[in-house]
Formats: structure tokens, C-alpha cells, sequence
């Protein structure tokens, strides 16, 4: 999961992730037995851990990426762009879950596809705000990201670039 792209992505995969059939499932039985407390507790910290998570991989691509100070309104806008669909498909996923109880299997359905379409614009988004970075980087930091944002094997990835 190290895959700078995926890890950007990390909190629209795992909005998908939960709307998969069993965490759809959200009126079961065990689901229903929880006092309302406990899903606001629990809510609220899986929202802090995806704002962890994100704020955490955008500190990592600015250490890999070598961002200079010339290069920091590009870099503040694609860290920001990150931010802001990790924010749109949590409270995206959390309308879902709320209205989950009540809704048929139709509805369900379309709820899902609009979480993936958001997943689509957000994606779309990130790639526009990471071209405009990517025009601003030194050829050495081009390299990096080229490699980061390639399907290589770790131990490749790590290795240093030839200035």
C-alpha cells in the first residue's frame, strides 16, 4: 500500500471498502444493539484515523519529493486537494450509513454507485492537482515521482536517483 497514488486514494478506498455487502449490512441485529453513543464514538475515530492516515502520506510525499519552497504553492494545492476528497467521501459515507437503515435495495445500489462516481471526481481532481505540481518539479524530483508512482518492487523505489 506504499503506492503514492493508492495512499493518496486511501480514504476513498476505504469509504469503498466499507460499502462493500457486509458492511452494508448495517441493520443487523448486532448493528441495531449498539447504543448511538458508541457509533458516534466509533465514527469519530475512524475519521481521525483517516485524517491521520492522509495527513501522514502527505508529510511522507513532501520528505520523498523533496518540495522546495518555489514549489510549494503546487505542493499546497495537490495536499490540499488530498484533504478535501478524504473530507468528501467521509461525510459522503457517513450520509450513506445514516440513511442505510431505511433504504431498499435499489436505493442501496444507487447510493454505492454514487460513491464511486464521487471516487471518480475525486481521482480526477487529485490527477489535475498533481500535473500542475508535477510541471513545477526539478528533472531529479520528476525521477522520484516517477518511480514512487510506479507499480515497482520497494527495494527499487528507495534507491537513489543519480543527480
Amino acid at each position: 500500500m506504499n503506492h503514492p497514488i493508492r495512499i493518496a486514494m486511501l480514504p476513498a478506498m476505504l469509504a469503498l471498502a466499507f460499502l462493500s455487502p457486509v458492511a452494508g449490512a448495517q441493520s443487523s441485529s448486532s448493528t441495531q444493539a449498539r447504543a448511538p453513543s458508541s457509533k458516534v464514538a466509533s465514527t469519530t475515530r475512524r475519521a481521525e484515523r483517516r485524517e491521520n492516515l492522509v495527513e501522514q502520506r502527505i508529510v511522507e510525499l513532501h520528505k520523498q519529493l523533496e518540495i522546495t519552497l518555489q514549489e510549494a504553492p503546487q505542493w499546497n494545492a495537490f495536499a490540499l486537494t488530498m484533504r478535501q476528497n478524504a473530507d468528501a467521501m467521509e461525510q459522503a459515507f457517513r450520509e450513506r450509513m445514516t440513511k442505510m437503515p431505511t433504504m431498499n435495495a435499489d436505493e442501496v445500489m444507487k447510493s454505492y454507485a454514487n460513491m464511486a462516481a464521487l471516487n471518480a471526481q475525486n481521482v480526477q481532481k487529485l490527477s489535475a492537482s498533481f500535473s500542475d505540481l508535477y510541471g513545477v518539479l526539478s528533472p531529479n524530483q520528476k525521477a522520484i515521482a516517477d518511480r514512487l508512482f510506479r507499480h515497482e518492487p520497494r527495494r527499487l523505489r528507495k534507491a537513489p536517483v543519480k543527480k
